[in-house]
């Protein structure tokens, strides 16, 4: 009990600091006149991850590197089957008039990229260049594709992106904005090793494995915040904004934080990992298809399915411990 409670304290953590450290980070750049687009192409797309970095670190640091892994596998399937579900089954998600093919086609080529990867038998360091080099060439693609705008649609879109971070101001004392920048850096560590040390405990106690644990609890853990950003985003009709924050969420899990932990160590590929569930990562991957490339509507039916699908994941996990 007391391993669960410090769990979920940890996890509660994490959530609050991240958020902290975004605000404190983008309001930075704003105050010393780093333009808006910058800022979220990197820093607030590093800070919503922050967390799940922390998470895999400090897992790998520890000794279980199958939490690590777990985590980032499990995230992105959450993402797509409940992340995107769960909206869905609330009010709909029109996608008929999204327009993000390129950067789902990028989310698959990570994926694949991914996977034949895992089939070396680890993720070390060489590994893990090549998912930052990939990394690297999706940042830059991006940034090239937003430059190619004119500068005041730049600037329009730039601001819509960053009107999802709340607490946004140009204008904040740099008190604040310390406090802010001090909360997070503070607490993701603290948060990221409650967490890590907690459902370590929580595995061993109930014969489960960290790669389970990282798999389910984990993972929908550090999947709130982007299940929150989709919820509101349903709610507001924006379905563009809901797919754009799965899509790009589920690409840097794969290609930073996995690149950037296999620094700290190797994290090698258990076997359930390699032959069942980066197979559901990418049959969730591929479900996207129609409502991406074909401009289907993921209507309340479809919210249901996804919600199934994800619920029969989670038994078959908890089902074959």
């Amino acid at each position: 009990m007391v391993d669960l409670v410090n769990a979920i304290l940890g996890l509660v953590i994490l959530l609050f600091a991240g958020d902290a450290l975004v605000r404190g980070a983008v309001n930075t750049s704003l105050r010393l006149g780093v333009p808006a687009l910058i800022v979220s192409l990197t820093i607030v797309a590093f800070g919503t991850s922050a967390p799940e970095l922390l998470i895999a670190i400090s897992a790998i640091h520890d000794g279980v590197p199958g939490l690590a892994l777990g985590n980032v596998v499990g995230s992105n399937t959450a993402n797509i089957l409940l992340v995107l579900g769960v909206p869905a089954v609330i009010s709909g998600l029109d996608t008929r008039k999204c327009d993000t093919r390129r950067n789902y086609l990028y989310m698959l080529a990570a994926t694949v990229m991914f996977m034949g990867l895992a089939f070396t038998g680890q993720i070390g360091w060489p590994q893990g260049m090549v998912l930052l080099a990939g990394l690297l060439l999706m940042l830059y693609s991006a940034f090239r594709e937003a430059s190619g705008h004119r500068r005041d649609l730049k600037a329009q879109k730039a601001a819509a992106a960053l009107e999802e971070v709340e607490g946004l101001d140009p204008e904040s004392p740099w008190w604040k904005i310390i406090l802010f920048l001090v909360l997070g850096l503070v607490g993701l560590p603290l948060g990221a090793n409650l967490l890590v040390e907690a459902s370590t405990n929580i595995a061993l106690d109930f014969g489960i494995s960290d790669t389970v644990i990282g798999l389910t609890l984990v993972a929908i853990g550090t999947s709130l915040p982007e299940l929150a950003t989709t919820v509101m985003a349903a709610i507001r009709r924006q379905a563009e904004v809901a797919m754009g924050n799965v899509i790009g969420s589920n690409m840097f899990n794969l290609l930073a934080i996995i690149g950037i932990s296999s620094f700290v160590g190797p994290i090698p590929i258990e076997p359930g990992i390699l032959y069942f569930d980066i197979w559901v990562m990418l049959g969730a991957s591929l479900i996207l298809a129609p409502f991406v490339l074909l401009k289907w509507r993921m209507g309340r039916r479809w919210g249901v399915a996804l919600c199934l699908l994800y619920a029969a994941y989670m038994y078959t996990l908890l089902g074959a411990t």
